[in-house]
């Protein structure tokens, strides 16, 4: 089915046709109309690339991700799609795992021709692949980082930290320690680079010792792992702060097993507010995950719709949860 079938039934010419499904001017009502009602019946939708060829675009939004089957990338998912889909907008994704499919996807640049924008979600994107983005002449936005003038949704990290860290030290802690967490491949993650200094910087400015630290991959087993080597530890931490919740998880795993009693004989803290959080009780770091794919989505429509966003760079505020697994220290 396609334009000339909708054109025939009506006894209009295909141009009518088009500026009535478009909504352009030049057609009566009661034409538009019928020209509608006709294309229902025939179930013709109109074609995105036709409609849009002449003004360039292409209606569709690309999406990057590391990954679509962890917690925080799927509700980043959703709140983007929920915004461009309100505004007629499609969404492809793309998911790139590895190192050597970044690579392979920035010097190829499939996108090139095919989305009016581009969403990076909490990936670290290195030079090239800024600049490589910026040839590509399309809106980009990026989410969980800052890179270069490019708009940008986030949390503040470092403050996150301090939050986190803080709340520690409020009830008393003074030897907290900190599972913090690396990426396999190596690359930098500007998040955890940030907790790291929330981390240091709250003690410092509470005049504590701050060099109680397991580093480890990402994920619950490493949280394991992290707590094992810092029960190993002459010094043993009577809090320790954990960089996300799923980390955070791990860590009580390690403490049940080792039959220490939480929050009594250890205090755990995480950010996220993942939904294990409430389910393990644990004292944790909100940070508004979904709403970011909302905000990433908004800037995008608007910057596709010619105005300019009321913020480029949009930091959303973070707040302590606190549940059962943070407490006065013993000695307290």
């Amino acid at each position: 089915m396609n334009m000339a079938d909708v054109a025939r039934r009506t006894g209009v010419s295909i141009a009518t046709v088009s500026r009535a499904l478009r909504g352009e001017k030049g057609v009566s009502e009661a034409t538009r109309l019928r020209i509608q009602r006709i294309a229902d019946e025939l179930a013709y939708v109109i074609s995105p690339e036709a409609s849009k060829l002449s003004g360039g675009a292409t209606g569709r939004v690309a999406v990057v991700v590391p990954w679509i089957d962890a917690w925080f990338y799927s509700r980043i998912l959703a709140g983007i799609e929920h915004e461009l889909r309100a505004a007629d907008l499609d969404v492809m994704l793309y998911c790139l795992e590895e190192s050597s499919q970044r690579e392979s996807f920035f010097e190829r640049l499939p996108l090139r021709r095919k989305v009016d924008a581009v969403i990076a979600v909490a990936f670290p994107l290195t030079g090239p692949e800024r600049a490589r983005l910026e040839e590509m002449d399309v809106t980009v936005v990026v989410i969980g980082a800052h890179a270069g003038d490019f708009p940008s949704v986030r949390i503040d990290d470092e403050l996150a930290a301090r939050q986190a860290v803080g709340h520690l030290i409020r009830i008393g802690h003074t030897r907290i320690g900190m599972i913090r967490t690396v990426d396999p491949e190596g690359r930098s993650w500007e998040g955890d680079i940030a907790r790291v200094a929330g981390f240091h910087g709250a003690l410092a400015d509470a005049g504590l010792d701050d060099d109680c630290i397991a580093t480890v991959p990402w994920g619950i087993e490493g949280g394991e792992r992290g707590m094992e080597l810092l029960l190993s530890r002459a010094d043993v931490p009577t809090a320790v702060f954990c960089h996300s919740d799923e980390v955070a998880v791990g860590a009580l795993r390690t403490l049940r097993r080792a039959g220490i009693p939480v929050p009594a004989g250890m205090s755990v803290i995480g950010i996220d507010d993942h939904p294990t959080a409430e389910l393990a009780d644990l004292t944790t770091v909100r940070q508004p995950v979904a709403e970011q794919g909302v905000e990433a989505g908004r800037v995008v429509v608007d910057l596709l719709s010619g105005r300019e966003p009321e913020e480029r760079a949009v930091v959303l505020p973070t707040h302590l949860v606190v549940r059962g697994s943070t407490a006065r220290p013993a000695e307290h």
